[in-house]
């Protein structure tokens, strides 16, 4: 089952949202040359803590950290630890999420430490976080589930190939439903698979995260020793974008964005819901 969200539900889960962005500033700002990815956790838990928020990835399924921390070839579920040291080049995805008042936030962004990036890199992130945004454009009264991962796809797929040859859109891993829990129905994936049919209809007060994952190389990963941290096959480096998005009547309000989704989905001649805590 699919749960669907009253308006009031809905402005629980904006301010958990604003949580999870705030979260990402500090971490971002704070994901330098030098520092550690516990040291990013740090950070992340200082604003939990200043929000009055709680951590919904502290614990889950026994993870150890209260954000995800996945550099260059890790996908997703990397671990914080002191270990692991930051350098001018590195690629860092920073997936992040809040509770508030029983209600999730979630959301990921792909950070450039320092300097040094190829071209190849920057447009590795540009494609991924512009099909999260094809993808949320296509939350609407009206469409099914797969309209969204069509949109996805159908960005990427457009795009011209980098050097390496390919985007990978990781198959293993996708996008999920958001509310009372974190993960919930339904699943969403980043591209077409015509055996799962078209999924349901999307309907307001419906709440999804939306979140590609795509690499310079193979769509398929591996499991490390841990049983949490994600990596691709062939070592190729990725890039993970992620936004909480509820339908209402008016239209999607993108949960996790400072500004409710209102500037970007303007570009693609979508009209945001008003914002709840306005």
């Amino acid at each position: 089952m699919v749960e669907i969200k009253t308006p009031e539900q809905i402005a629980k889960m904006r301010e958990a949202g604003l949580v999870v962005a705030a979260i990402h500033r500090a971490c971002a700002e704070a994901a330098v040359p030098g520092a550690t990815t516990k040291d990013l956790d740090e950070v992340a838990a200082k604003v939990l803590a200043d929000h009055g928020a709680k951590p919904n990835f502290l614990g889950y399924g026994g993870f150890p950290g209260n954000i995800c921390t996945s550099v260059n070839d890790i996908v997703v579920h990397g671990i914080p630890d002191r270990g692991t040291v930051l350098k001018a080049g590195d690629l860092l995805s920073i997936d992040a999420g809040a509770i508030v008042d029983g209600w999730h936030g979630d959301a990921a962004l792909t950070v450039f430490v320092g300097e040094g990036h190829s071209a190849e890199l920057r447009e590795l992130s540009r494609v991924t976080e512009e099909s999260m945004w094809a993808g949320i454009a296509a939350v609407r009264k009206g469409n099914r589930l797969v309209d969204v991962s069509k949109a996805i796809e159908g960005y990427i797929r457009r795009q011209p190939l980098p050097a390496s040859g390919k985007y990978g859109i990781v198959e293993d891993y996708g996008g999920h439903g958001i509310g009372s829990q974190m993960h919930m129905d339904p699943h969403l994936l980043n591209y077409v698979d015509r055996r799962r049919g078209r999924g349901p209809k999307l309907v307001p007060g419906m709440c999804l995260a939306i979140e590609p994952m795509v690499s310079l190389g193979t769509p398929k990963t591996h499991v490390l020793s841990d049983d949490w941290t994600v990596k691709t096959n062939d070592g190729t480096w990725s890039s993970h974008w992620e936004h909480s998005v509820a339908l209402t009547e008016e239209g999607p309000l993108v949960l996790t964005a400072p500004d409710g989704g209102k500037a970007k989905l303007a570009e693609l001649g979508v009209e945001t819901a008003p914002d709840p805590l306005a």
